[in-house]
């Protein structure tokens, strides 16, 4: 196991800008392993001060050092050490791959990198060795840089949730039906009309995302899961009703001793952005909700509640998740973990 590297790192966000790439900021500026170096943005952004081409939205003032950057251009890589990609879906499919060439560690939450077959789709807490495709994807695309990718922000509280149900008993079916937050579909999102007092079922391509990414990220291709997404009016926080199914019965308290006594790994524990406690379980019966319980660890600790069987399947529970944490604080921890492993430093 690597240790913390000695010096900080330089680092890129792609696709400074907007929201997300904001979010980057905030969560960088004081990180002990790295030091943002670049910003990148469109090209009606490249060339201007950061504080001029930012219509910023965090609840904290824009650090004087980053205010005064200049914007670069997105699609000519730099020389820094790992880039936080906040690039939208459209965007990301050429940029990414041109940083990875030009010998970058992308970590990246677009969806076009996700299913890859040598594409890392990674829950450090859930499938860090999944890092090891990073060599066969180097070998195959020809570049001395990788792309790391995480997931859906619904798919990553609900394979945190069950990461330890699997391991233990096998889950072979799985439904879920999710109330997602207007957070979840970005800036400016839904319009209020649309969400105030309504629900909203159906956001384009989540189910098949969550079904897909689900099945790569636990190793397991031959669940069969039935999902089904909606938007909430909710601010944030991510509540999921699972039912799941395993090859043979198992009990409340069998289910209840796997999520109590599950562990992640030491290499992935002392992470600077892993929380203390990742994944935990409340017995009272009228939680997790979002108000109450989306900040547990920072906002990066998913809630299981209601554990209980299930009539048709074998065990039903509701997930909770911040959502938002499952955006750029997940891929921040993806890139503390390839600085751990070895897989980034100088």
């Amino acid at each position: 196991m690597t240790s913390a590297p000695r010096s900080k790192l330089p680092v890129a966000i792609l696709g400074a800008t907007g929201t997300v790439g904001q979010k980057f900021i905030r969560l960088l500026a004081d990180h002990p392993w790295f030091e943002i170096a670049a910003l990148t943005a469109s090209p009606e952004s490249a060339g201007k001060r950061y504080a001029d081409a930012a219509r910023w939205r965090e609840p904290m003032a824009v650090p004087d050092r980053i205010a005064a950057m200049t914007v670069q251009p997105s699609d000519a890589p730099l020389d820094v050490a790992v880039a936080f990609s906040a690039l939208d879906a459209r965007a990301a499919g050429p940029i990414e791959p041109a940083w990875a060439k030009a010998g970058v560690a992308v970590v990246t939450n677009a969806s076009p990198q996700r299913m890859d077959p040598v594409v890392p789709l990674i829950v450090p807490e859930v499938n860090h060795g999944h890092l090891a495709l990073i060599e066969r994807q180097r070998q195959e695309k020809g570049w001395p840089g990788a792309i790391v990718a995480n997931p859906n922000c619904t798919t990553a509280g609900l394979v945190l949730a069950l990461a330890p149900l699997h391991r233990a008993f096998g889950i072979d079916r799985l439904f879920v039906s999710t109330m997602q937050a207007i957070s979840g579909a970005g800036w400016p999102g839904v319009a209020s009309l649309d969400i105030v007092g309504n629900v909203i079922p159906f956001i384009s391509g989540e189910e098949e995302k969550v079904e897909q990414e689900t099945r790569k990220i636990l190793d397991a291709p031959a669940i069969r899961s039935s999902v089904h997404t909606n938007r909430v009016p909710v601010d944030d926080g991510h509540t999921e009703t699972v039912s799941v199914g395993f090859g043979r019965r198992v009990s409340v308290d069998e289910a209840r001793e796997a999520i109590r006594s599950w562990r992640v790994d030491p290499e992935v524990a002392d992470l600077p952005s892993t929380p203390a406690l990742p994944l935990e379980i409340d017995d009272r019966p009228d939680r997790p909700q979002p108000k109450l319980d989306r900040e547990r660890g920072g906002g990066m600790t998913v809630t299981v509640g209601r554990l209980r069987g299930c009539p048709i399947l074998d065990l039903r529970f509701v997930v909770l998740s911040h959502g938002e944490s499952a955006g750029p604080p997940a891929r921040r921890q993806n890139a503390e973990l390839l600085v751990r492993t070895g897989r980034v430093g100088r």
